[in-house]
């Protein structure tokens, strides 16, 4: 074999190693172009609507304005003083906090920037935030916590992942809450391949079948924000004026479920049966509803008849229910407290009943209700006085006449620390193995951080061993460290224009606001001071950890 047939292989290869270099090179310049233009200025982009009929956004508006006036009317007769209107980066913060568990990126504000004036910004944001799945795959996942809590449960007939994709897509979709609850009362067939099935083979821990008692408490917690569960053992408990029968005939309603080989199957021959207090032997018990009867369909197995019960428009529970929960996961706090201890009969709330009403005559919407309450003056007031003489009393955020100061969450404060550290948006578009690294870090520091359960709503104040964990933990240091791949600050320090430019784009990518003069004049004058590149780099990175470690940056507000 001669040189010239023995080089001729290798030849192509060369060539093909040589093009795929200059391809990702090409692709690495044109992010880091791209990072350099979102360091610089705002992104061009189309001009943005809401993405609704005129109509429709008329209609939201006017139902927004009669719940302001409802608070109006509670703080005229408070003697309370609404503060003003908020600015419009922490409003999308708060959106954004509220439906994707992150702050927005760098990117997204630069987006925003192009905004033409008078652009209705809390529907615009609504829109974008709603065009990808970020808000169905973090609401599904809040959803989920309430429907079936935040353990695996059975593994043989239990697939909790399943059950939140499912819950996803219904919310994608914008699957009318009514068939969302139907669905999983009313389920049956197998768990992998029906996911609402979930929501009752949850409870078969004793390997027995469903459990009665904990699926009629979930039912009434979660869908009718009902805590009938209390009367459980005996009447009257903790004042409640609920009887113990009433519980056990709402339980009885599942006591046809059972396990075949086909899945979960309701079983005619199946009775449920306890020893109420007092009594020295079982006895059946009959399926029956604990209040409106008469709302309780005739025909159908038993599950089908409660599911139609509860979602019956009659039955204002249901709608109340899902309205104070929508509210308390925009604001991080109900309507009413504790989120699922709604009075039946009142008295409620400003603007609970005209929200379910409103929910109710609009097919059980969910999008409509978030966007609706994403209007009210409520929402999209300041946490803060304009006068530092009369700050924001206790009393008027309890009346919603200020915007409530909350504490992140654990999942929020994971999710915003790994979205601060990318000035682009981790949304379905990005790589699916970031995305992937992005669920493992959130989770591991949800673990060590302290989850929080069911959506409680509790504001529990942080401990000195979260603080520590914030402070030294892997969370914060693997996110601002001086690595150019994946964190932001080595990329703002590389390619910003100027100083005031890289602490401006540190504050927008962490607190989403601009930084004040003074604040910008101080971490200005010490990237000035950084006589290298490397030193430059490591100024940058103790900008962002002490940024991230900031008080403001783990608040809702």
């Amino acid at each position: 074999m001669n040189s010239a047939t023995a080089t001729a292989p290798t030849s192509p290869s060369w060539l093909l190693w040589l093009r795929n270099a200059l391809i990702l090179g090409a692709l690495a310049a044109a992010a880091f172009w791209g990072i350099a233009q979102l360091l610089a200025s705002p992104v061009e982009s189309p001009r943005p609507t809401t993405g609704l009929p005129a109509a429709q956004l008329a209609d939201i508006q006017r139902t927004a304005l009669t719940v302001d006036a409802v608070f109006a009317k509670a703080w005229a007769q408070q003697g309370l003083t609404p503060v003003a209107k908020t600015d419009a980066l922490t409003l999308v913060r708060r959106l954004s906090l509220a439906l994707t568990g992150t702050i927005p990126s760098l990117q997204e504000l630069r987006t925003l920037e192009s905004l033409p004036a008078g652009a209705d910004l809390p529907q615009w944001w609504l829109s974008h935030l709603l065009s990808d799945r970020r808000p169905s795959d973090y609401l599904a996942e809040r959803l989920a916590r309430v429907y079936v809590g935040i353990e695996n449960g059975p593994f043989l007939m239990y697939r909790r992942r399943r059950l939140v994709d499912w819950l996803s897509d219904s919310l994608q979709q914008n699957r009318p809450y009514d068939q969302i609850a139907r669905s999983l009362i009313d389920s049956q067939g197998v768990w992998t391949t029906n996911p609402e099935v979930n929501f009752v083979t949850v409870t078969n821990e004793n390997k027995k079948g469903p459990d009665e008692v904990k699926l009629a408490a979930k039912v009434s917690r979660a869908f009718l924000g009902v805590r009938i569960d209390c009367v459980q053992c005996h009447d009257g408990k903790l004042g409640s004026t609920w009887k113990q029968t009433d519980f056990h005939q709402l339980a009885a309603f599942f006591g046809q479920a059972d396990f075949a080989l086909n899945g979960l199957r309701d079983d005619p021959k199946k009775n449920y049966k306890v020893r109420y207090l007092g009594k020295m032997e079982e006895e059946k018990v009959p399926a029956a509803v604990p209040w409106k009867p008469e709302l309780l369909p005739a025909k159908g197995t038993p599950r089908a008849k409660l599911a139609t019960w509860v979602t019956a428009r009659e039955n204002k529970a249901f709608s109340r229910a899902m309205v104070n929960r929508m509210w308390a996961l925009l604001f991080n706090r109900p309507l009413v407290s504790p989120v699922d201890e709604i009075p039946l009969e009142g008295p409620f709330p400003p603007g609970m009943e005209l929200l379910a009403d409103d929910f109710i005559s609009h097919g059980y919407d969910l999008q409509r209700l978030i966007r609706v309450i994403v209007s009210t003056q409520e929402f999209q007031m300041s946490s803060q006085s304009a006068d530092p003489a009369h700050p924001v009393t206790t009393a008027a955020e309890n009346a919603w006449a200020a915007f409530p100061v909350t504490r992140l969450r654990p999942e929020q404060m994971a999710g915003s620390v790994i979205q601060a550290a990318s000035l682009s948006t981790i949304d379905a578009e990005t790589h699916v193995l970031f995305r992937l690294k992005r669920d493992i870090d959130v989770n591991n520091f949800v673990k060590r951080y302290g989850d929080s359960g069911e959506d409680t709503f509790e504001d529990a104040g942080g401990t000195i061993p979260q603080r520590l964990l914030l402070m030294n933990g892997n969370m914060i240091s693997d996110n601002t460290g001086n690595n150019p791949l994946v964190n932001a600050s080595t990329r703002i320090s590389m390619l910003a224009p100027d100083n005031a430019s890289a602490v401006e784009a540190a504050y927008l990518s962490i607190f989403t606001r601009r930084p004040t003069p003074a604040e910008s004049d101080h971490f200005t004058t010490l990237l000035a001071s950084a006589k290298s590149r490397n030193s430059r780099s490591n100024a940058m990175s103790d900008l962002y950890w002490t940024l991230m470690n900031a008080t403001e940056f783990s608040w809702n507000h």
